[in-house]
């Protein structure tokens, strides 16, 4: 009679367990390596096209199912749909991937500029990917594909560096507190940086965030602390002899005498309230390091400010580190103290680069010479 009742208790302890004991929970897809020195050096296509390709179907498969559960008629055909759907595996954490950290390096170094080296798949990488395949000669429409990454990788280089900080770069002309009021901007001597880990950034043309996740428990206020950093390669070489500006795609063209493309990057040009201009005209110069001067009755206001105010110059400017001066009064190609809102936000008419593709174009151009072309 014991034994009976024991076998009961441990029966009815058994169902209550399995009664309240909650699904395991479903896999998750198989995400991006681990963001190191080595997985941004030896980070290959097929790996990351497997990574992309289930990524792929897991998001038309989770479509499918959530689609199913909004058509579906009656409770028990929703409650089986909700079931399957809840039993699809989670998509990883979405972070930078080597890869495509890798790829954007490569890019930049081949003057196929992808703006700032974030590690995501987004429009400028896009562009990028694109630009490098018109400047190869290759069809346009082929994407990230075996035969780009095969080209891509003819640089045989590593993708990353080390640098050590020195202690210059932690005294640098730094203004920890910039106001966007171009009233108060103008009570400043400088714009500068805000700090070393913002300068490090644009000089290795990589966006801060990640300058930090590849550097994961550095103390970027110390000197003699080496870092790891993307390996960017050298200027781009040549004269431009035509440039051209291309409105819809959000893109700038350099071209030489040749015709052969020296450098291609992302762009923001213009708004619908301060449209860019039309047209051709010429370049009358490059002008690093310039002074701001707004003035809301030749092109927009800012904020309150309907008096003529002269910036100081710096990195942090409207206009960034480099101002390209066009023919037609008041408009330029320049720099930017948002280089990660480049082909994402508006300007005020002009064209607007990153700093450092800025800076690669001004060495290129010939003042009275180099001609710059608006393109639908």
């Amino acid at each position: 009679m014991k034994i009976l009742i024991h076998g009961l208790a441990a029966a009815l302890i058994g169902w209550s367990v399995a009664a309240h004991a909650q699904p395991a929970p479903p896999p998750a897809l198989p995400g991006p390596p681990a963001l190191t020195e080595q997985s941004i050096d030896t980070a290959d296509f097929d790996g990351w096209r497997s990574r992309a390709d289930a990524g792929a179907k897991a998001d038309a498969d989770r479509n499918a199912l959530e689609d199913g559960v909004a058509k579906a008629k009656t409770k028990k055909a929703k409650k089986a749909a909700r079931e399957k759907l809840a039993s699809l595996p989670k998509p990883p954490n979405a972070g930078p991937d080597p890869f495509l950290i890798r790829a954007q390096i490569l890019l930049d170094r081949a003057h196929a500029s992808p703006g700032v080296i974030d590690g995501r798949d987004g429009d400028n990488f896009k562009k990028a990917v694109k630009a490098f395949r018109e400047m190869r000669g290759m069809p346009l429409d082929g994407g990230l594909d075996p035969a780009l990454w095969s080209a891509l990788t003819g640089d045989q280089g590593r993708a990353t560096k080390s640098y050590v900080i020195y202690s210059e770069d932690l005294n640098g002309r730094y203004v920890d507190d910039l106001p966007k009021d171009y009233a108060k901007l103008a009570k400043l001597k400088w714009l500068g940086f805000r700090d070393a880990v913002e300068m490090l950034g644009e000089r290795f043309h990589v966006d801060e965030p990640l300058l930090r996740a590849m550097n994961p428990g550095v103390d970027f206020k110390k000197a003699g602390v080496a870092i790891i950093v993307p390996d960017t390669g050298a200027f781009p070489e040549g004269k431009v002899e035509r440039i051209t500006v291309d409105k819809r795609l959000g893109e700038l063209r350099a071209y030489d005498a040749t015709d052969k493309i020296v450098m291609i990057a992302p762009a923001t040009i213009g708004s619908p309230d301060t449209p860019s201009p039309e047209g051709k005209m010429t370049v009358n110069g490059a002008f690093p390091d310039p002074v701001y001067v707004y003035n809301p009755k030749l092109n927009f206001q800012q904020g309150k400010n309907k008096q003529k105010l002269t910036l100081p110059p710096g990195p942090n400017g409207p206009v960034g580190a480099m101002w390209i001066d066009l023919s037609k009064p008041t408009y330029g190609i320049h720099g930017t103290p948002e280089p990660s809102q480049i082909s994402k936000t508006a300007s005020h008419g002009c064209v607007r680069l990153t700093n450092w593709d800025a800076a690669d174009l001004g060495r290129l151009v010939d003042p009275k010479k180099t001609t710059v072309e608006f393109t639908e």
